[in-house]
């Protein structure tokens, strides 16, 4: 089931689920493929089930002390290093990390290749950045298995390398308040990222990959990190990545409290109870705080994370790797000017509903409790920044999110009519639909539909999708939900890494749509296109570049379907999307 729907169980065991070779294809002893980096030569695993090389658990740089900058490699060494093992996952809190290793020594990556593929050979690369919200989540999770997506690209002509990597994550990779900018050591896990680009660019002809024909690919809050690689030091374009897929998210930063970037004294709160709950009490308010929980046994600062209460730590405005609002940039165009296929899901709302008890509430079934959800997300400093008080905020949204189940989320095509007082109203909420509707527009849809308007206004192609498949065996109120692309665009057809293969039931339809769905995404990688090459759309039916120029202000989307994926104009819910772009920064903090 989807990322969101697992319990945080906050776990600190350092357990394998399953051993390495229970994760890997079939592989093929004495026939090791090598290859020369720039600080020594690997050794990697052919296997002989896919055709392919792997090159596993490489560090693209020195193992960081906590709370500090990662650095560069900075040694060679003679001989040739093994690269046969998945890394551990970086330190994390939450279902995506369960069952795998964890260690703040796991500043790694992998690259996986078409076998007999020479040096010289300058294949597209893409370099996958998982998502888990900042908080959990690695490059061994099996759900992004990168062979079946490669072995398309063979399969289409247009062979290509995948990469995969880990960055510092929670408190290890995002520390805040004074403390942390102080020292600048912010955004420690973008900038792991930024280092991982920085060693494929500099290192990826070794495989066979060519450095100039690099595109960055994530979900959630990989999105995110898509968006913070675009946006990176004010917009400097570095030259690391000539593309970018960008799956639920983009220019939000995963933001855990109300008013955004703009939450400096909950972010200081939240790193004062984490002191207070160590043994490092004793210097709260101090910049020595920080060099205490530096050195506080890993134990210890695990025990506190879990005991505290107000665990979010998302990205900073740090003048720095975040320099500006991504609000600001995206208007100003103030990014590398790079090709970008970005989409979300229909439903993207019931993940992210009040009702779900994600965001700390419970089942809305009035006004007043609706009313209270949306004050939750706006910034106490609204006033301020925007001229208007919260209550008059949510008076907006709550006009132009109406209680009208036909407008909400799920359609009611996908799931039943809630009627008051039943049995989904006490655990779902009667207001459900229009709560789902309003928060996923908030976290997910407004910010496709401004970036897309953003690249539009620049001139920069760029192809916008909605997914729209309710996957068999879910519940109705869930819908075509947060994740559900993941093994279409994978093409995991066989379930590698779920708890149950996505593709169990209705199984030619999927099938056939996760194919399209690769091909398209493989398409982008090596041509910097989705069209072309194998594309199958109903009707012989083009994915257009999003142009708003031709729709009264926006452009067109692919909804991708197993019912046969058409071309729709992205106009749906305009006045609240669009309340949502224009208040972003005064209302919201981004």
């Amino acid at each position: 089931m989807a990322r969101w729907l697992s319990s945080l169980l906050l776990s600190v065991g350092l357990c394998w689920y399953a051993s390495i070779a229970d994760a890997l294809p079939s592989q093929q002893q004495g026939s090791a493929p090598v290859a020369k980096v720039r600080n020594g030569s690997y050794a990697g695993i052919h296997s002989t089930e896919y055709n392919q090389d792997f090159f596993l658990g490489m560090p693209y740089a020195q193992t960081p002390p906590r709370f500090a900058v990662s650095q560069p490699l900075n040694s060679s060494w003679d001989g040739v290093r093994n690269a046969t093992a998945y890394p551990p996952h970086c330190i994390g809190y939450g279902g995506d990390n369960v069952g795998y290793e964890m260690s703040e020594d796991c500043l790694y990556l992998n690259v996986v290749r078409p076998a007999g593929i020479a040096d010289t050979d300058g294949l597209p690369v893409v370099v996958w950045i998982h998502g888990g919200g900042l908080f959990m989540g690695g490059s061994a999770d099996r759900r992004y298995n990168l062979s079946f997506i490669v072995q398309n690209s063979v399969e289409q002509g247009t062979p290509m390398l995948g990469v995969s990597l880990n960055y510092r994550l929670s408190a290890f990779g995002f520390p805040q308040g004074k403390e942390a900018l102080a020292a600048g050591v912010t955004n420690l896990g973008f900038k792991d990222q930024r280092l991982a680009l920085r060693w494929v660019y500099e290192n990826i002809a070794a495989f066979g990959g060519a450095p100039d024909k690099v595109t960055i690919w994530g979900e959630s809050s990989g999105a995110e990190s898509m968006s913070a690689q675009t946006l990176a030091y004010g917009g400097r374009d570095d030259g690391l990545f000539r593309g970018v897929i960008a799956q639920s998210g983009y220019g939000g930063f995963i933001g855990r409290y109300a008013g955004g970037l703009n939450a400096t004294d909950a972010m200081q709160e939240t790193y004062d109870t984490l002191v207070r709950n160590t043994t490092c009490a004793r210097k709260l308010g101090t910049r020595a705080s920080l060099d205490c929980l530096r050195t506080l046994p890993l134990e210890d600062l695990h025990r506190a994370l879990n005991g505290t209460a107000a665990n979010p730590w998302p990205p900073v405005l740090d003048g720095d790797f975040i320099a500006d609002y991504p609000s600001k940039q995206l208007a100003e165009g103030r990014f590398p000017k790079v090709r970008v296929l970005i989409g979300a899901n229909t439903d993207e709302g019931s993940a992210f509903n009040t009702g779900n008890g994600i965001n700390g509430g419970g089942p809305i079934n009035t006004d007043e409790e609706m009313q209270a959800a949306i004050a939750s997300i706006v910034g106490p400093k609204v006033k301020k920044t925007a001229g208007k008080t919260v209550e008059e905020i949510v008076d907006e949204l709550m006009s132009l999110y109406p209680n009208i189940q036909a407008v909400g989320v799920p359609s009611l095509d996908k799931w039943l009519i809630i009627q008051a007082g039943d049995a989904v109203a006490k655990t779902m909420g009667a207001q459900y639909r229009r709560a789902a509707a309003l928060f996923g527009d908030f976290k997910m849809q407004y910010q496709r539909r401004r970036a897309s308007l953003a690249f539009a206004t620049q001139g920069i192609p760029s192809w916008s999708f909605r997914f729209d498949v309710v996957l068999p065996g879910l519940p109705g109120y869930i819908g075509a939900t947060h994740f559900q692309e993941v093994a279409f665009v994978f093409d995991n057809t066989r379930g590698d890494g779920y708890g149950e293969n996505p593709f169990a039931k209705n199984t030619e339809r999927l099938v056939a749509l996760a194919k399209t769905m690769s091909t398209a995404w493989v398409n982008f990688i090596t041509s910097q296109d989705p069209n072309g090459n194998g594309l199958d759309l109903q009707g012989g039916a083009v994915w257009p570049v999003y142009n708003a120029s031709i729709g009264g202000g926006v452009g067109q989307n692919l909804v991708w379907s197993d019912r046969g994926s058409y071309v729709e104009m992205d106009s749906w819910r305009a006045e609240g999307i669009n309340y949502f772009i224009e208040n972003s920064l005064a209302a919201f903090g981004f």
